[in-house]
């Protein structure tokens, strides 16, 4: 089987960690793939899912036993052990179900800490085995309001301890790292400044603030939750760190910011949409709201970094509402 990379994924990685980065990694994916296919005991690939994600190449399989399920190979820069750790750690609940590691013929790397390598770095494949879900049905495919309340009992399942000894960043770090960039992109151009002042005092007070410690997702939106047949709703994807609820909520609350930007009423409803979130999953309004604007702020000038001058505008006047 070819396992040509959707060109989302190829435009994607170029944008995040360079065109020359992105290469290198891209082709030794067929190695890769490979590898991780013959490792296990009886994988027979069917077809690369298209057109994917933006940070790996999901293969559909099948087992020995003709159980399907999904073959994930993922850069190491993208912390597939992270993943790996977070999902193991659900157990399914709320999440997809990780299956028999030996299986994706990837060992793995140090948990102890959030990586920074390129694509191309000596690592392991990055592969993860996984139940298979139907990667064509999110909760996008449904009315905004069903998506939203399906959306928060899904996510309040991850909301646990972290497991002892883990290696996850927390909200702190990880916000800490961001901030940097998000400096940068303020010297560049004077106009968002005011923009990233706010966010960045935002975070301040929240992280002196902060109280809670849980797993987080680290990146949940409607287009991370699967139809599945275990459950109906499925999380994929995590990015995992430890923190508080209301970062974990705040990517949610932006959802389909595009369709609110179109809208007359899109400043009202998405602080309405802050208010029934932390409402809905007892988080506090306030942090909400400020973790919502940073994080806005934070994806919008990354975009912008990366040359998706669209999505970074949507984003910043996203922010510019709250």
């Amino acid at each position: 089987m070819g396992c040509e990379p959707p060109r989302r994924l190829e435009r994607a990685l170029g944008e995040m960690y360079g065109d020359a980065a992105a290469a290198d990694w891209l082709a030794g994916l067929t190695g890769l793939t490979e590898r991780a296919l013959t490792a296990g005991d009886g994988l027979t690939a069917e077809r690369v899912a298209a057109p994917g994600g933006r940070s790996s190449l999901v293969v559909l399989v099948r087992r020995a036993d003709g159980t399907p399920a999904a073959l994930k190979i993922a850069p190491p820069a993208a912390r597939p052990d992270l993943e790996r750790a977070a999902l193991e750690h659900w157990n399914g609940w709320g999440a997809v179900r990780t299956l028999d590691a030996s299986e994706a013929g990837a060992s793995g790397s140090d948990a102890s800490g959030p990586g920074t390598s390129e694509p191309g770095a000596d690592d392991a494949a990055g592969g993860l085995l996984l139940e298979r879900l139907h990667h064509e049905v999110s909760l996008r495919s449904l009315p905004e309001a069903k998506a939203l309340l399906e959306a928060a009992g899904t996510v309040r399942r991850l909301w646990v301890e972290p497991p002892a000894g883990h290696g996850f960043e927390t909200v702190a770090e990880r916000t800490a790292r961001q901030s940097a960039g998000m400096r940068a992109a303020a010297e560049a151009d004077p106009e968002l400044a005011p923009l990233v002042e706010a966010a960045l005092a935002a975070r301040a007070e929240l992280v002196e603030g902060a109280s809670e410690l849980l797993l987080l997702h680290g990146n949940f939106r409607q287009s991370k939750v699967l139809s599945g047949e275990r459950a109906p709703w499925l999380t994929v994807g995590p990015e995992p760190l430890v923190g508080e609820r209301a970062y974990d909520l705040a990517r949610l609350v932006r959802d389909r910011a595009e369709d609110l930007i179109a809208a007359s009423g899109g400043p009202v409803t998405a602080r309405r949409r802050v208010k029934k979130l932390a409402e809905s999953l007892e988080v506090d309004q306030a942090r909400l709201h400020g973790w919502t604007l940073f994080r806005a702020v934070e994806s919008g000038t990354r975009a912008l970094a990366e040359g998706r001058r669209q999505m970074g505008e949507v984003n910043l006047e996203f922010a510019g509402w709250l």
